[in-house]
C-alpha cells in the first residue's frame, strides 16, 4: 500500500516526528509537536519576567509540576491532532481533504548544527473565548455560538495564543512562525477564515507580529487589572483577520 501524502507535514527520518519547516531566511527553524521532554524548557520560559509579562493565564508561581502537567496535556492533544489529520487524508476523495479541527505542530524549535534542537516558543490556535468581553453572560453566549459553527464557516472565529523566548525577541521569528502556520495549515487544512488575537495594551511587539500578517486593530478594551506578577494591565488590543481582508 502506498504511504499517505501527509503534506504539508514532513517527518524526521530518525525520530519519525512530524514537522513543518520555516521558509527562508529562517531555514534553521521548524514547527513540531510538543514533547514530554519539553517540561524543563517550559518551566524556565514561564518564569521569565520578559515572557510572562505579556501573558494571561499561567499559574503564579509557576512550578515544575505545572510545566509537567501542561506539556503532558498538549502532547496528548498534538497526538490526537495528527491522528485526526491522518484519518482525514485516508478519507479524502477526488483530491479534496476533509477539514480538521486542530494543528499537530505548535512548538518553535531552532535546529543546531549537530541535528539537535532548542525549544523557542509556542503558537496555539483554538476556538475563540472572547476574553475582552466583560459581561459574563454575553461572553458565554458568544462562545456557545462560536462552538456550534462548522469547520469552514466564515463566521467561525479562531483565537491565537503565542509566546517566544525573550532571547529571540525582535528577530522576526514569531511573525514568520505565524505566517507559516497560517499559510501551510490554518487556512488550507482547517478552513480558517476568521481569526482574532488579543494583546495587552502597550504590547507593541505582539501587535506588529499580527499586523504584518494582515490583522487589523479593531478595538482597545479598557480592563485595568494588576496581574499576579505585579504588572498593571490597562486594557486589551483586539485585532481581527478575515480571509476577505487580505
Amino acid at each position: 500500500m502506498a504511504s499517505q501524502d501527509l503534506s504539508p507535514l514532513r517527518f524526521n527520518p530518525k525520530t519519525g516526528e512530524a514537522y513543518i519547516p520555516f521558509p527562508a531566511p529562517h531555514t534553521n527553524l521548524i514547527l513540531t509537536p510538543p514533547r514530554l521532554t519539553d517540561a524543563n524548557a517550559n518551566y524556565a520560559m514561564m518564569n521569565d519576567p520578559k515572557v510572562i509579562s505579556t501573558l494571561e493565564g499561567p499559574p503564579y508561581p509557576y512550578l515544575e509540576s505545572h510545566a509537567t502537567e501542561w506539556v503532558t496535556s498538549i502532547t496528548k492533544e498534538a497526538e490526537a491532532a495528527l491522528q485526526e489529520y491522518k484519518d482525514a487524508v485516508a478519507q479524502s476523495t477526488d483530491g479534496s481533504r476533509k477539514l480538521v479541527s486542530r494543528c499537530p505542530v505548535r512548538y518553535i524549535r531552532e535546529v543546531q548544527e549537530d541535528g539537535t534542537d532548542v525549544y523557542l516558543g509556542d503558537v496555539d490556535i483554538h476556538r475563540c473565548g472572547y476574553p475582552d468581553v466583560q459581561d459574563a453572560a454575553e461572553r458565554a453566549r458568544l462562545c456557545r455560538e462560536n462552538e456550534s459553527r462548522e469547520l469552514g464557516d466564515p463566521e467561525l472565529m479562531w483565537c491565537i495564543g503565542d509566546c517566544l523566548a525573550s532571547s529571540h525577541h525582535g528577530k522576526g521569528i514569531m511573525t514568520a512562525a505565524f505566517r507559516t502556520l497560517m499559510t501551510e495549515w490554518y487556512v488550507p487544512c482547517m478552513g480558517v477564515k476568521a481569526m482574532r488575537v488579543e494583546a495587552f495594551e502597550g504590547n507593541i511587539g505582539s501587535v506588529k507580529v499580527f499586523e504584518k500578517n494582515g490583522f487589523k486593530m479593531v478595538d482597545t478594551v479598557p480592563c485595568p487589572k494588576l496581574n499576579p506578577y505585579g504588572v498593571l494591565r490597562t486594557g486589551l488590543h483586539v485585532l481581527i483577520w478575515r480571509a476577505s481582508s487580505t
